[in-house]
């Protein structure tokens, strides 16, 4: 694993690098869709143009989110309905990289031997893409990077030095970053600038609304039976702004007047004022914008639960806020609506022995200001003996209180369980780390009345999920999701695991070579391994093994694991002398 492996120099005519290159494309829906008749295809090292570089992929890691790209296929959101079949895409988003070659035009900021993360969340334009979803990924020997990435929002930022980090730990940074992202703010809190507004009451309202911050400055606000004291409000803080009046609107007619009014991308902004019915909020979620805010502001609790969009919280970052203020305002920001952990409470996680849900209980373990009591749910033994092994001496080591329990037959268990360790009140966080809907609805109802639940795992749009939307008015219950990591969550995981703060590799449970690309993904699909799956595209001949397995088919490997099989740098460089291709 030597940056001294051998550089193409196009400018010579040299190609010394092993032909042919291979990678692993995506052609629809299904595993078989992965690669051709089960194998990599084989490609040529392309040649980089002016404007681009020519990277060789030393690690990708597979993730839960590559198994829901080949279930959805183009339905998936992050690939805007693309037909696969004609125009194919690469799995592989978590992938350390080095610079082999280098285009004119850039050769003053890389040279060979640089060496990258690539941070998967790109924006062009304010508009998401995706390294590994709209732009092919890294399960493929090398591959050029060029304008989808030096032109984007954050330019070279999506390249994240990695200094000496071994090749897993680098790659592993970047499902590290979710888990970190996952507990900042993403949401927007406070009304949009120049957006559009929706302001839902009872004309016969006689509160005296206020807001000390002000509605924002709304380019467009439409009114339907709103009191006269938010009327005021508007034309005091935005007298600008265009205003619509329809007061014959009702749940049926949400759609026809959002359509009408703002089209088909929603409002960006939606108060609703004394309202109890649970179908009206229903609806209005459905109509809530990318990114969009809902502020909810009332005494009486609804009169049912509400289905909400659980894909939208997830990868629109709609908010749900409230008060039972007349101060609308103090729904909003930060102060209120919070992002992380309660210290000293209890949180749960859903699908604690997965390989995300065990990072999202390292990371509360380790955290300053964490949970005294950790709540792990998993239907598969196997997976909570994993999680056990692994993290019930980092638990003993932070004063945290370790549960892992299988609720088997008995999903009656969990609930009786989280209501006996908090004397009835509900856990303070819940993050559920299964994307399945129906989970997601029964891990809510764990909540106590001003808990958190992150939704970690993301289901496809149009998901829905029975939420108690009550408690986010009366009492500040929290719905939030997340969709990935922003660059400066990738170099913050980076830098600690540079200053030995956090071990990335603790989270690792097989490797395999480039052949092993399918297996790999057909092993996250089945539940194969507790842990990360690690693709070392170098490697050549290495099927898919367990780290656990390691010391039946290479002691001297195994031997330079950590306690309990943990990954090392030691042990990779090992593999990559058996077994790399150059």
């Amino acid at each position: 694993m030597s940056a001294d492996w051998t550089y193409i120099d196009f400018a010579e005519g040299k190609t010394p690098l092993p032909e042919p290159n291979l990678g692993w494309n995506t052609y629809g829906t299904g595993l078989d869709s992965i690669g051709r008749n089960g194998e990599p295809e084989a490609m040529e090292i392309p040649e980089p143009n002016a404007d681009q570089i020519l990277v060789r992929v030393d690690a990708v890691g597979l993730c839960f989110s590559d198994v829901k790209l080949i279930n959805q296929g183009g339905d998936h959101a992050k690939l805007y309905g693309r037909d696969l079949a004609t125009e194919p895409t690469r799995l592989g988003h978590e992938a350390t990289v080095t610079v082999i070659a280098v285009g004119d035009d850039l050769a003053g900021d890389y040279k060979p031997g640089d060496r990258f993360a690539i941070q998967p969340d790109i924006y062009v334009d304010g508009m998401a893409t995706a390294y590994g979803y709209t732009i092919p990924g890294g399960l493929i020997q090398y591959h050029l990077i060029g304008k989808e990435i030096f032109e984007a929002d954050g330019g070279a930022g999506y390249l994240i030095p990695v200094g000496e980090l071994g090749y897993a730990e680098a790659a592993l940074s970047e499902p590290w970053a979710c888990v970190e992202g996952a507990y900042l703010q993403r949401r927007r809190l406070e009304p949009a600038a120049g957006g559009s507004m929706l302001i839902i009451g009872s004309a016969d309202d006689a509160t005296e609304y206020t807001s000390s911050q002000g509605i924002g400055s709304p380019e467009k606000v439409v009114f339907s039976n709103a009191p006269a004291a938010m009327k005021a409000l508007v034309a005091e803080h935005a007298p600008t702004a265009t205003v619509v009046i329809d007061d014959g609107f009702r749940a049926e007619t949400v759609a026809e007047l959002t359509e009408s009014q703002v089209g088909e991308g929603g409002f960006d902004d939606i108060i609703v004022l004394g309202q109890t019915s649970a179908d009206l909020i229903e609806e209005l979620a459905k109509v809530i914008a990318y990114r969009g805010m809902m502020t909810m502001v009332g005494t009486e609790p609804l009169d049912g639960l509400p289905q909400i969009d659980v894909g939208r919280l997830h990868y629109h970052y709609t908010a749900f806020v409230g008060t039972t203020s007349s101060d609308i305002a103090s729904a909003w920001g930060e102060e209120r609506n919070r992002a992380d952990i309660i210290e000293g409470g209890t949180t749960v996680v859903v699908g604690a022995g997965g390989p995300m849900g065990q990072m999202h209980m390292q990371r509360s373990m380790e955290m300053d200001g964490g949970p005294s009591t950790i709540i792990g749910i998993d239907l598969d033994d196997d997976r909570l003996e994993t999680a056990r092994v692994m993290l019930e001496g980092l638990a003993e080591q932070h004063g945290v209180e370790l549960i892992l329990h299988n609720p088997g037959n008995d999903p009656n268990s969990v609930n009786d369980l989280v209501l006996s360790k908090t004397d009835g009140a509900g856990a303070d966080d819940v993050i559920v780390s299964v994307p399945v809907g129906a989970v997601m609805g029964d891990a809510a109802t764990l909540m106590s009345e001003n808990g958190m639940l992150v939704l970690f795992a993301g289901v496809a749009n149009g998901t829905l999920a029975p939420l108690n939307m009550s408690n986010v008015y009366l009492h500040n219950a929290q719905y939030t999701g997340t969709s990935g990591s922003s660059i400066a969550d990738q170099v913050s995981v980076i830098e600690k695991a540079k200053a030995g703060s956090l071990s990335p590799g603790r989270a690792l449970a097989a490797v395999g070579g480039i052949e092993a690309g399918q297996n790999g993904v057909r092993a996250l699909y089945e539940g194969h391994y507790a842990g990360k799956v690690m693709i070392f595209p170098q490697l050549s001949g290495l099927e898919l093994t367990g780290l656990a397995e390691l010391a039946e088919k290479h002691p001297e490997i195994a031997d330079a694991l950590g306690e309990n099989n943990t990954w090392t740098k030691e042990a990779e460089q090992l593999l990559f002398e058996l077994y790399h291709t150059s």
